[in-house]
C-alpha cells in the first residue's frame, strides 16, 4: 500500500461524488417527462419510434402489466439468440465456418440523487448513497489491504510481499484493487486483474459483494431494486425497535412488503448455496477445478455467486465449459435474474396503489445517519451472515492456512 495507491482511490470517490448532482437532476428530468438539453435532437426520434409502435406515452403502464412484457422480452431475445447460435453454422456473414454452439452452452451512483429528486425529498437519495458509500469505501479499504499486504512469509525469502500476481505494472495494486470492486459492486464484470490470483480476503470481497446482490449505486440495468429490497426490511426491522407500522417514503410497509423483500433476498443463496454444494458432490465437477482445498472451492463459488449475481467476472481456474456448470449455471442466471425481479416489482406496484400517510412524531426517520448505519448493518447481517459458513470453508480458511504457510 502506497500513498499514491491511496491518493487514486480517493480522487475516483471525489469525482464519484461530484458526478452524483448533474447526472441525477439530468436522469430525474428524463424519467418525469421534462425538457432536458439533448431533447432538440433526441425527441423528434422518441416520439417517431412510440408512433411506430402504436404506444401511447401518456399512458400508465401498471407493474403487471409491465412485469408480464418485460418478461415477454427477455423470452424472446433468449430465444432470437439460442437460434442464432444453434443456426450459425448456416447463416451468412459467417467467413471462418464456425459451427453451432453446443446445446447446453446456448441455453445459458447518480441514480439515488435522480431517487431523491424523483420523490420530492434529496435527503432520502443522499443517505442511500451514504450507505452505499460506505459499503465502497470498507469494500475498497479491505481490498486494497488485503494485495498490499500480500503473503507475509515472502518477506523472510527476502521478496516483496505484496501480491502483484495477475496484475498488470501499468494499473498495480491500487487500480487493479479498485476496479476488482467496482465491477462486482455494481454487476458491470469486467476486470483488469485476475480475480483468481488475489489473495484469500482479497478476493473475498468481490465474492461477497456480488453475494449481497450488487447493491452499490444499483445494478447495470437494473437500477435501486437491490438496496430497495433492504430498505424494505430495514425499516421493518426499525418499526419493531419503536413499536410501529413500518413506514417509507410516506407508505405503510406491511406483511406483503415484507415476505415479498424476503422472497427476492433469499432467492440468491437459494442458487448460489444450492448449486454450489451440489457441485462438490459430484467428482466431475470437481475435477474442473484448477486448484485442491479452500481455494478450489473458492472457484466453484464465485463461479455460482458470479452467474446468480448475472456478473461475469471469474476465478478463472475453473474449467466452466462442462455440461454441468454450462447447464446449473444458466438455471443460475435465471434465478438470479428474474425471481428477483418478479417479487421487486410487485412491491412497487403494491406501494404504488398506497395512500401516502402524514409523518408523524412516532415515524422513523429514513434521511437521517441512524437509518443509514441501520441500514448498513442489516445488509452487511441479512446478506452477509446468509453466506459467512461458505466464505468460512473457501477464502477465510484458506487466510489462516497461508499464515501457516500452506498454500493452494
Amino acid at each position: 500500500m502506497t500513498v499514491n495507491g491511496w491518493l487514486q482511490i480517493g480522487v475516483y470517490l471525489i469525482v464519484l461524488t461530484a458526478l452524483v448532482v448533474p447526472l441525477g437532476r439530468y436522469m430525474a428530468r428524463v424519467f418525469e417527462g421534462k425538457p432536458t438539453v439533448l431533447s432538440p435532437v433526441l425527441r423528434p426520434l422518441e416520439t417517431t419510434l412510440y408512433r411506430l409502435s402504436g404506444v401511447d406515452e401518456a399512458r400508465e403502464q401498471g407493474w403487471l402489466a409491465y412485469t408480464v412484457a418485460m418478461l415477454l422480452f427477455n423470452a424472446a431475445g433468449f430465444l432470437a439468440v439460442y437460434a442464432l447460435l444453434r443456426l450459425q453454422a448456416f447463416l451468412p456473414l459467417n467467413p471462418t465456418d464456425q459451427s453451432a454452439v453446443p446445446a447446453d452452452l446456448s441455453f445459458n451512483t447518480a441514480v439515488t440523487h435522480t431517487f431523491g429528486r424523483m420523490v420530492g425529498k434529496p435527503r432520502q437519495g443522499w443517505a442511500l448513497y451514504a450507505a452505499m458509500l460506505a459499503i465502497l469505501v470498507g469494500s475498497l479499504a479491505a481490498t486494497y489491504w488485503a494485495e498490499g499486504a500480500g503473503n507475509v512469509h515472502f518477506a523472510a525469502l527476502g521478496i516483496d510481499p505484496a501480491n502483484m500476481e495477475g496484475k498488470e505494472v501499468r494499473f498495480g495494486i491500487a487500480n487493479s484493487s479498485l476496479w476488482a470492486v467496482a465491477t462486482t459492486a455494481a454487476s458491470n464484470g469486467s476486470v483488469n486483474a485476475m480475480h483468481d490470483s488475489f489473495t484469500p480476503l482479497g478476493g473475498l470481497v468481490p465474492v461477497l459483494l456480488m453475494q449481497l446482490g450488487e447493491i452499490v449505486f444499483g445494478g447495470v440495468g437494473s437500477g435501486l431494486y437491490g438496496m430497495f429490497l433492504f430498505v424494505i426490511v430495514t425499516v421493518f426491522v426499525a418499526g419493531l425497535m419503536v413499536g410501529r407500522t413500518p413506514e417509507y417514503l410516506g407508505k405503510k410497509i406491511e406483511a406483503k412488503e415484507v415476505k415479498m423483500a424476503m422472497l427476492a433476498v433469499l432467492c440468491l443463496p437459494l442458487a448460489i448455496l444450492g448449486f454450489t454444494a451440489a457441485a462438490v458432490l459430484i467428482p466431475s465437477a470437481v475435477a474442473s477445478t484448477a486448484n485442491a482445498g479452500p481455494h478450489g472451492f473458492s472457484e466453484i463459488l464465485y463461479a455460482y455467486t458470479s452467474q446468480t449475481a448475472n456478473n461475469g467476472s471469474a476465478f478463472a481456474g475453473l474449467t466452466g465449459n462442462t455440461l454441468w456448470y454450462n447447464t446449473t449455471g444458466g438455471f443460475a442466471m435465471l434465478i438470479g435474474r428474474y425471481f428477483v425481479i418478479v417479487p421487486a416489482m410487485a412491491i412497487a406496484g403494491s406501494l404504488a396503489a398506497k395512500k401516502s400517510v402524514a409523518a408523524s412524531a412516532g415515524t422513523f426517520p429514513t434521511d437521517s445517519g441512524l437509518f443509514v448505519g441501520l441500514l448498513v448493518g442489516v445488509i452487511l447481517i441479512v446478506g452477509g451472515l446468509t453466506f459467512f459458513p461458505a466464505l468460512a470453508l473457501g477464502p477465510i480458511v484458506e487466510h489462516i492456512a497461508m499464515m501457516k504457510q500452506a498454500m493452494f
